[in-house]
This record gives structure tokens, C-alpha cells and sequence, in this order.
């Protein structure tokens, strides 16, 4: 695995809280943003929204080199506050990390591949967690399913890490699940029913019809 990029962002230091603050600084063109961990005092930052927006896109784990105040500082998101509507980003968490340091962080699943003609798989963890040094932190973990059949599943112990990465997850986790579609427990109920009601139009017919031949045979 090759160490990861670092993403520059120029950042300057906030001395003004509270949802006023917060908004004046999104205003601005900045994100809110507080930086803490390795037992520091909490450092709150302005961050340029465009160049930390794309830092993120695609990596939640990007690794972010701070400059701010004369300093640089690396740092790894924790939580990201987003605009419900716009997707905009509204607040960063941010947590200090240094070079050589390992962490925990959550890394996501690609499927690659397809599974057996006639059947579908199913994600059932969409991220495992891995430990790893804060400066080779993977992307993603690729996951093969070409040609699995029926029944198969991928656990989070099979799985191949990248190199100098350990799992923190249980290793009999079910990652992946490869089935064949078939009709769930409603859609039978439901042509059932339709086939009851039809049965059931079908006998009233029959019954009216003789009743009104009963008729014209009386007349």
C-alpha cells in the first residue's frame, strides 16, 4: 500500500462561536471546523470549502496537512455535519493524528466481479474497520465475487487487506451474501389472494348465470 497523499489546506484559526459565528463563516466561504486528540487543547479552524471538499470526495479518510498560525499539523475526519438539502459540508470534526501512529478508522467494500449466472448479492457490511498507520490508510478493500454460487458468503476474515493493515472487525462477520431471487413471503400472500378472488368472482358469476337461466325457465 503506498503511503497516502496529503491534502494541503491552508487554514485559519476561529475566535468567534456559536451558530452566528458558523454561519458568518460558511458565508465566507469557509467550514467550521474543531481539531483536538493527542490531549490538546480543541483548536477551532476556518477550512476553504472548495479544496476541502474535494480533499473528501471519495476518501472519508483523507489525510489532511493543516497549516494554520505558522504550523502544520496532520489530521484525520471524524464526523462531518452535511446541509440535508444541498449536501454541502456544514462542520468537520477532525482528529490530530501523527506519522508513524496507527489507528482505527472505517474503510468501505467495492464489489468487483459478478456472481454466478441467476443470482444477486447482498452487502451486509458496507465498512469494515481496519487498523493501520495514519499515513497508509487504504481507500477501499476490494472484494472478487466473479462466478460465486447460491449460498456463498464472504466474511470479514477472508478478506485481503493491504499490507501493514489488520482487522478489527469479527472475523466471521458476514461482508457478502450471494443468493437467487426468488418471491418474498408478501408477494405469495398477494397471489393468493388475487387467485382466491378470482376463483371466488368466478363462482358468483356461474351462480348468477343460473340463477338467471332458473328465471327464464319459469317464465
Amino acid at each position: 500500500m503506498s503511503e497516502s497523499n496529503e491534502n494541503v489546506l491552508n487554514a485559519t484559526v476561529r475566535t468567534e462561536f456559536g451558530k452566528g459565528a458558523a454561519r458568518r463563516t460558511r458565508r465566507a466561504g469557509l467550514i467550521p471546523a474543531v481539531l483536538y486528540g493527542h490531549g490538546t487543547e480543541p483548536v477551532h479552524l476556518a477550512l476553504p470549502s472548495h479544496d476541502t471538499f474535494l480533499a473528501l470526495k471519495g476518501n472519508s479518510n483523507a489525510l489532511l496537512s493543516l497549516s494554520f498560525d505558522g504550523k502544520s499539523e496532520l489530521a484525520l475526519t471524524k464526523d462531518v455535519q452535511r446541509d440535508a438539502v444541498r449536501r454541502t459540508i456544514d462542520h468537520l470534526d477532525l482528529i490530530l493524528v501523527r506519522r508513524g501512529e496507527k489507528v482505527i478508522v472505517e474503510v468501505p467494500i467495492h464489489i468487483v466481479g459478478e456472481s454466478a449466472p441467476g443470482t444477486i448479492h447482498t452487502v451486509d457490511l458496507q465498512t469494515v474497520r481496519v487498523m493501520a498507520e495514519a499515513t497508509h490508510l487504504p481507500e477501499f478493500i476490494e472484494v472478487n465475487i466473479e462466478g460465486l454460487a447460491e449460498g456463498s458468503n464472504v466474511r470479514a476474515g477472508e478478506l485481503t487487506l493491504p499490507t501493514g493493515s489488520t482487522l478489527e472487525d469479527a472475523e466471521d462477520t458476514v461482508v457478502i451474501n450471494i443468493t437467487v431471487p426468488r418471491a418474498s413471503a408478501e408477494d405469495l400472500e398477494s397471489d393468493v389472494a388475487s387467485a382466491e378472488a378470482g376463483a371466488a368472482a368466478g363462482d358468483a358469476g356461474e351462480a348468477e348465470t343460473g340463477t338467471d337461466e332458473g328465471a327464464a325457465a319459469g317464465e
